[in-house]
């Protein structure tokens, strides 16, 4: 009989713990506890509480064992970019400030006003696009408001880093999740010392990096006795869209990627970073996968708008809407006729006050019908995605050199018909839609790896056609 796993998927807004096994070649998976995420606002800045969030992490490996569900390894993702400080006591140091925070507002500009770094030499470096929370501007903007935290701070650990840290008390950085601080250089695959020192921050807090399929350690004493058990923990390529990108049932080469979710990640899969000043342009990322591939890929605005649209409909009404319902409401508006679409990377979407309200002005100031419905916002924001991925396919053939075939799309939004429809009309490429659990099937595909449940990658990806469903949607 194989071994059990477990992987503890933690996104922005919520956490899950899925069991996996391999049964006659089959992946089998099982949800043994879900649990909520989400920034809150402390001293001025929004944080991540890491205190309740490590609590749900051992929760969950408690749950599993009480239902007998006892897993032999476990990985942990989550999302990229942030990070904790610790002192040499191992202590945290401040908070936990999380990746939608102003205090990165005009770092960039700053460091190339005073000739400190311009963002065309960190990209040549580090292949990695710009985004104003980008883990390198967090560090600077931290020195700048608490330059005394730098100076006791002795670790440097990412959110899944410290959370394994907690688990087994092994310190390390692991590769695909630090290749988004914008430090680690695209060719060595290891921290740029250059950068780090350009920046004025501490070589010495960054960890030795990993890779995934490092086994990291076992669970400490106190959290066996906590949780009733030990297990090893594995490194899964803990940036959650590492993970996904793993679960790509992809046909051939020629297909694009597209993890959807609260972040939209399109892309592809290469074996060498491309950090040409063309690619600088057009503001794709090359960030560190398994085995030293590099997810060649651009970040898109995604899900979190229509995510917050439901909240705010939900406040309105006393009651939130299903996606379903959502769904059923865009494509009411759009056989009525209403059209419209905006930019959805606009910094304005980020993380406003009304994600309707920026919606609706974002329409007005492009001349474009402004949507008062929920099945017109609903509208907007799903033929404006497509819009985008349409956009972002063609940058990426002319940046690659490469006719795409398909559009494999994994993750939640897999599930909404109508988006990958849209897709699929705005791009005039067949899509692929499955499987729903990108992110915790990638993360378990690594431990079925270590296990030997698969040889490789390759024929891991393999066994995703017959263990999930995936519908096809073709242009029409």
């Amino acid at each position: 009989m194989g071994q059990r796993h477990l992987a503890i998927d933690i996104g922005a807004s919520s956490g899950r713990h899925i069991v996996g096994e391999v049964i006659d070649g089959r992946m089998v998976l099982e949800e043994v506890y879900r649990f909520e995420n989400g920034l809150i606002e402390m001293d001025g800045h929004l944080c991540w509480d890491m205190d309740k969030l490590f609590k749900n992490v051992v929760e969950g490996l408690r749950v599993a064992g009480e239902r007998g569900l006892v897993p032999d390894t476990i990985g942990i993702d989550t999302w990229a970019v942030d990070y904790v400080l610790l002192d040499a006591d191992d202590h945290r140091i401040g908070d936990a400030v999380g990746y939608r925070d102003s205090r990165t507002q005009g770092v960039r500009n700053l460091l190339e006003k005073q000739h400190i770094l311009s963002f065309d030499e960190q990209y040549a470096r580090c292949g990695i696009q710009y985004q104003q929370f980008n883990t390198c501007y967090q560090l600077y903007a931290q020195k700048a408001e608490h330059p005394e935290q730098l100076a006791s701070a002795r670790t440097f650990l990412m959110v899944p880093d410290y959370l394994n840290f907690l688990l087994c008390g092994v310190k390390a950085n692991e590769y695909t999740n630090a290749s988004t601080t914008a430090l680690v250089n695209a060719k060595t695959m290891d921290w740029d010392n250059g950068l780090i020192d350009r920046l004025g921050l501490p070589r010495e807090i960054f960890q030795p990096i990993s890779m995934p399929g490092t086994v990291l350690g076992t669970f400490t004493p106190e959290i066996a006795e906590r949780v009733g058990y030990s297990a090893q923990i594995v490194l899964p390529a803990t940036h959650d869209t590492g993970s996904a990108w793993l679960a790509v049932p992809a046909r051939d080469e020629k297909a694009v990627y597209l993890s959807s979710g609260t972040w939209s990640l399109l892309g592809c899969e290469l074996r060498s970073a491309i950090t040409t000043p063309a690619s600088a342009q057009a503001n794709f990322t090359n960030e560190g996968g398994y085995e030293g591939r590099f997810r060649y890929l651009k970040n898109i605005m995604g899900l979190w708008m229509i995510q917050n649209v439901r909240r705010e409909l939900g406040k309105e009404t006393g009651a939130l809407p299903s996606w379903g319902e959502l769904v059923k409401a865009a494509e009411a508006a759009r056989t009525e006729g209403f059209a419209a679409t905006v930019d959805v990377d606009q910094s304005a979407f980020l993380a406003p006050q009304s994600m309707v309200s920026e919606i609706r002005q974002a329409c007005r100031e492009a001349g474009k019908s402004v949507p008062e419905t929920a099945g017109e916002i609903a509208l907007v924001v799903y033929d404006s995605l497509a819009s985008d991925y349409a956009r972002c396919v063609q940058e990426l053939k002319e940046l690659t050199g490469t006719d795409y075939t398909s559009i494999n799309i994994v993750g939640g939004g897999s599930n909404n018909a109508y988006l990958n429809q849209a897709t699929a009309d705005a791009t005039g490429l067949p899509v692929f839609a499955g499987p729903t659990e990108g992110t915790a099937l990638g993360n378990l595909m690594v431990q079925f790896i270590a296990e030997g449940a698969y040889p490789d990658l390759e024929s891991a990806r393999r066994a995703l056609k017959d263990s999930f469903e995936i519908t096809e949607y073709q242009p029409r």
